[in-house]
């Protein structure tokens, strides 16, 4: 524990101790000890201790069944002496940090170098500055103002990079801030059930203090450690903190032990808090770690350092799951939870090949530009080269080098991440808005090219408001609610009792918050509909509840997605018991062997009865898309007790009291929904726990299927019928032949829906790979969830594990945003072919001019800090105008682009190519008989430290302009004719293009020396801008000539085969690597879960260094990284019925195990 003195949050909370903590029977350390302990062993340790979990509640000074009083002073004293529940966040990064990394990129430190050589020769007069010998090297800087002179060009290049740098430190720093705030979001939005003054509440999970008695519920995330006081059927998933996938049983009496972040996976119950924050067994491993981190990040440095230059030029955002520290980002190749997205794997590729034409194009520019001063002085004029001659030739070579350093600055975009990374961090910000919280920055994107979404039924397609609207009592079916009166009272009071007691005692109907409005409910949404059934006969849940309280119950099954029921035991006054259950009625049904009749007495209930039953009753009451509920109840004899733990011989034999009939109506606005799922090319399906006739008749209502339709509806074991072979394995081809034309898939098992989602991913029977969304709200759905390639969970009705495994957390739980992270994600994909549309036309005519014009003139036409300035406006103000288009519907009336399809389309290749050729030829135009068409001097050939031209400086404007123009043309990349169209409704464009053009008059009127600009007059304005504007027309030629004239142009920045092909086959070597590492880092693993479940900072490194984008952006406080589950299972695969999803050492979206 030594480290941990390190943190001074941690001694701040042990100031505390000396004086037995504050007034408590407990100290710190003394329940920091505690929790150490487990199993038996803590049971013994309390009993001696304190007696009972009574003895420690009364020390805790709180009650176990009222709470705490929730008084503030003592809630403060509370958090003085244990500490809050929250864990000191890691310093975000300064700004001076962020400018210092922007500084480590490759061309700025070239640039660095060239403009220090340039300030540092300007200042130093050689001896032989006059002499003739030296040949015409310093023609024309007789003038001793020009030679004082010399030493702007090297400043103002040290300027622009100053500029640059500045610029990209500020991108860094709001991007950072924006998911930090992002971040403390999702934190504020975890709630937890808590018991404070007998009232069940719901609280912020920081707020949690030690003595609080919380409430536990299947798919919970333990925000704190605790002692659990009463339990039901608790099983726990401890794999986060040890590593282990078995669920761990918990009871009071045998291990009681409760510890932060470990998962709900089964039951209920109710715990003590003793150690929140630093002092939990999660908050110990962050703050051992807090040192830990850092020496790690040190080391990765090191290995970063020694990337080639291209490659560290461009890497545009990696994917943006990577961990919170560079540990992560090393295990990241191997264990990335999916294949990086579409659009990083184009843009990657393309980047690459952009930065070695352009590397290629400045070496030649070098040699070209050296090799002809060479030939022309020595040759040619057969000069010596003289000692003192050197510094003014070494001058002309640093002049050179900056020319070539300017070409490569311009090829190169380094514009590219950033415009992803603009695109990105404002569609989260504007998804927030539609109800999208977006956990993984690209799960955005990949959203735009999804071909398949499979959706849950309740709560997303539906509006998760269950209404008893039918039942079968008494043998008779009332299509309406009956009236109590017609019902036999011993029927009617056995039903009551059912219900109110075999239900979640967190399950409450409460009025509604506005006069008039629906009452709410609160909890299991099915138990909600029967509850209320309970209020329609006119009788009250809560009286029942009282009289025998959650402690009473003697045994609860709780319902699991196994199960489908659930059954609860309570001890009846003359000593027998009594257990009630409830479940969907064809499973309950088959375990009834009697049934009460229309006097309220049993009677036999044959299997045939049960046939006959289930054609009359609960099929129309499915085809009405009800699903149905059966409620039953059996007696057992006090004596001798009956064994509980043997579950099937105790539920069984049951007799029936009612079958129920509840709707859950299907939201409004979802047919619209999917219907414009279906005309973008998105195939929804609909994967339920529900009956399948429900399912049918709820997937017509919603759209997804259509009467008359060739298509499956299909349940659980048909579909693992057909499947399977003979030895029960599941077989690609045979999914193959399912799965096109699946659109309903019922009583489906969370392996089922797992099973589906990969088959289809995995799928070579189509040309592009499919691209598949899941939405799921329980915690069975995490395996599918985590499989998927973008997977939502619910934010009201989800668990905290399904949120966990997700991607996007859809916060009104609405298909209809589905649909609108699907036209975010299109949009991005498309501001990003926008901007690459224009930077290319900017980068091939400016390498083109910069080259020829060195090459035939010894001088760049577009000078060093011009390059700069043009770099400046089109990679960082270009990204943001065009990265920040809202999106419009239009962009859901086309199909999904898919992987194979070329990032650059043949239209824009078109565009490119013609803006380009138009461009060279009015920049060639002006280079070589511009001085004649304008009347003016010259600017070719001039000497060094010449004065700026006129000459150049119309090129340089001229140039300037047309890019102002062409991003106008820009904003549309299908060769849509009004480029105008909906520019109003995007401020920032505006405002881009306005500023732009406004700081390019202060530059060439007042630019001077250091930007080689020299002012011109209204006419020679008139005429670039017109020169500019010649860009829209000449949009609307190029738009005319057809694409299919231009064969020769399909596109680039295409993925083929090789490069789609999943990685584990293009890395073989170093997925060997991987895996043995992986075995190795088991333990290091683990202390990074803990790390990262509850690291909150966001690490954004620099983009353009590094490129991971968003080191692990948007971790959910609590958040175990899917990668890190993943290599547990890897390596510890448990009894899976899913062994074939380890096939791949990729696709390690194993189940964690026993979640099936």
């Amino acid at each position: 524990m030594g480290d941990m003195r390190n943190s001074d949050f941690y001694a701040k909370n042990q100031r505390n101790e000396g004086n037995h903590a504050g007034g408590f029977g407990c100290s710190l350390e003394e329940l920091r000890s505690l929790m150490e302990l487990r199993g038996t062993e803590a049971v013994v340790k309390i009993q001696e201790d304190y007696g009972d979990m009574e003895g420690l509640c009364q020390r805790l000074k709180t009650s176990p069944t009222e709470g705490l009083t929730g008084n503030v002073t003592d809630l403060e004293m509370r958090r003085t002496v244990y500490g809050q529940n929250l864990i000191p966040p890691k310093k975000p990064k300064t700004f001076l940090q962020l400018v210092w990394e922007a500084l480590q990129d490759v061309t700025l430190i070239i640039l660095e170098i060239a403009a220090m050589i340039s300030l540092g020769l300007s200042f130093y007069q050689p001896p032989g500055e006059g002499s003739e010998s030296c040949g015409d090297a310093n023609a024309g800087a007789e003038d001793e103002g020009e030679a004082e002179a010399g030493w702007i060009e090297g400043a103002a290049i040290l300027l622009s990079v100053v500029c640059v740098v500045l610029v990209t430190a500020f991108n860094d720093w709001s991007k950072e801030k924006q998911f930090r705030g992002l971040q403390s979001r999702i934190e504020q939005e975890q709630k937890f059930q808590v018991v404070r003054g007998a009232q069940v509440i719901q609280l912020p999970v920081a707020d949690i203090v030690v003595g609080d008695i919380a409430q536990i519920k299947y798919g919970d995330l333990l925000p704190a450690d605790g002692i659990l006081i009463q339990g039901n059927d608790l099983k726990i998933d401890e794999s986060s903190l040890t590593g282990e996938s078995d669920h761990v049983r918990k009871s009071a009496d045998k291990d009681p032990m409760l510890l932060s972040g470990t998962h709900v996976m089964e039951g209920s119950g109710r715990m003590v808090v003793t150690a929140v924050g630093v002092n939990s067994q999660t908050g110990i491993i962050f703050t051992l770690l807090g040192a830990g981190g850092e020496e790690e990040e040190k080391k990765e440095k090191k290995v970063k350092k020694q990337d080639g230059a291209a490659a560290m030029e461009m890497q545009p955002l990696k994917s943006a799951e990577g961990g919170e520290t560079d540990e992560k980002e090393k295990k990241k190749s191997s264990v990335s939870k999916k294949e990086k997205s579409v659009l990083q794997g184009k843009l990657t590729k393309l980047a690459v090949q952009i930065g070695k034409a352009g590397l290629v194009m400045s070496a030649i520019t070098v040699i070209i530009l050296v090799l002809y001063f060479a030939i022309d002085n020595f040759v040619l004029q057969k000069r010596q080269w003289l000692p003192e001659c050197t510094p003014v030739y070494i001058q002309y070579f640093v002049k050179f080098f900056i020319i070539g350093v300017t070409v490569l600055v311009v090829a190169v975009p380094e514009g590219l991440p950033l415009a992803v990374t603009i695109s990105l961090a404002y569609s989260v910000k504007k998804m927030m808005k539609d109800n999208n919280l977006v956990r993984h920055l690209d799960a955005c994107e990949t959203m735009g090219n999804a071909t398949a979404i499979c959706s849950d039924k309740t709560g997303t397609l539906t509006t998760n408001r269950m209404t008893a609207v039918q039942c079968y009592v008494g043998d008779v079916h009332y299509k309406e609610i009956p009236d109590p009166s017609s019902l036999p009272p011993k029927t009617l009071d056995i039903l009551v009792n059912a219900i109110s007691i075999n239900s979640a005692y967190t399950t409450k109907i409460l009025p509604p918050d506005k006069e008039g409005g629906l009452p709410k409910q609160v909890g299991n949404k099915t138990e909600c509909g029967l509850l209320g059934l309970v209020l329609d006969l006119k009788r009250d849940y809560q009286p029942i509840r009282n009289q025998i309280p959650e402690e009473k119950l003697y045994k609860v099954y709780t319902f699991n997605s196994v199960r489908k029921s659930m059954s609860t035991v309570t001890k009846l006054p003359d000593g027998s018991f009594r257990m009630y259950s409830k479940g969907a009625s064809e499973i309950v049904l088959k375990k009834c062997s009697r049934i009460l009749n229309e006097v309220g007495e049993a009677r036999v209930f044959r299997p045939r009865d049960r046939d006959e039953m289930v054609k009359k009753v609960i099929e129309p009451m499915a085809c009405d898309g009800l699903r149905t509920i059966c409620v039953a109840y059996r007696d057992f004899p006090g004596d001798p007790e009956p064994h509980w733990e043997d579950e099937n011989n105790i539920v069984s034999d049951l007799t029936a009291i009612c079958v129920v009939g509840i709707e859950d109506p299907v939201r409004p606005e979802v047919p619209e929904a999917i219907r414009k799922c279906q005309r973008a090319g998105i195939t929804v399906r609909m994967v339920t726990g529900d009956n399948i006739n429900t399912a049918r008749a709820i997937a017509i209502k919603c759209g997804i299927i259509h009467p008359g339709e060739d298509f499956l509806c299909i349940d659980g074991k048909e579909f693992n019928r057909r499947i399977r072979n003979e030895k029960g394995e599941v077989e690609q081809e045979r999914i193959d032949k399912v799965w096109p034309k699946l659109r309903v898939l019922a009583r489906s098992s969370p392996t089922d829906k797992h099973t589906l989602v990969k088959g289809i991913i995995d799928s070579t029977m189509v040309d592009q790979r499919q691209v598949v969304a899941v939405t799921g709200d329980g915690t069975n759905d995490g395996p599918a969830l985590k499989k998927a390639d973008v997977g939502f969970a619910m934010g009201i009705a989800g668990t905290d594990v399904a949120k966990e495994a997700s991607d996007i957390i859809l916060t009104d739980d609405n298909f209809t945003s589905i649909v609108k992270a699907v036209m975010w994600g299109r949009n991005v994909y498309d501001s990003i072919s926008k901007f690459l549309q224009f930077q290319l036309t900017v980068n091939v005519v400016a390498v083109i001019v910069a080259f020829t014009g060195a090459c035939i003139t010894q001088d760049s036409p577009l000078k060093a800090v011009q390059m700069l300035w043009v770099n400046l406006i089109m990679d960082t103000f270009a990204s943001l105008a065009l990265a920040t288009e809202p999106p419009t519907e239009s962009l859901l009336m086309r199909k999904p682009y898919g992987r194979n399809k070329p990032l650059i389309s043949s239209t824009m290749t078109k565009n490119i190519l013609g803006h380009g050729i138009y461009q060279l030829i009015i920049i060639f135009t002006l280079l070589f008989v511009g001085e004649q068409i304008f009347d003016i001097d010259s600017g070719r050939n001039a000497p060094l430290h010449s004065p700026p031209s006129e000459h150049y400086t119309i090129i340089f404007n001229t140039f300037v302009m047309m890019q102002l123009f062409n991003e106008i043309n820009a904003r549309k990349i299908h060769g849509e004719r009004n480029v105008f169209d909906g520019i109003f409704r995007n401020p920032i464009f505006c405002s881009i293009v306005l500023g732009t053009f406004a700081i390019q008059i202060v530059i060439v009127q007042f630019g001077g020396k250091p930007f080689s600009c020299s002012p011109l007059d209204l006419e020679k304005w008139m005429w670039c801008v017109f020169l500019g504007l010649g860009e829209l027309v000449w949009g609307q030629v190029i738009s005319t000539v057809p694409n299919s004239k231009l064969r020769f142009l399909k596109g680039a920045g295409q993925l083929t085969q090789k490069d789609d092909m999943p990685e584990e086959e293009l890395n073989e070597d170093q997925e060997e690597i991987d895996h043995a590492e992986r075995e190795l880092r088991r333990g290091q693993i683990l202390w990074f879960r803990g790390l990262s479940r509850i690291q909150t900072q966001i690490e954004v490194v620099n983009t353009f260094k590094s490129g991971t984008s968003f080191q692990g952006a948007l971790r959910r406080q609590s958040s175990t990284t899917s990668q890190n589950q993943d290599v547990t299972n890897v390596s510890s695969p448990s009894h899976m019925s899913l062994s074939n999803a380890l096939s791949s050492p990729t696709s390690t979206a194993a189940v964690p195990a026993g979640q099936c």
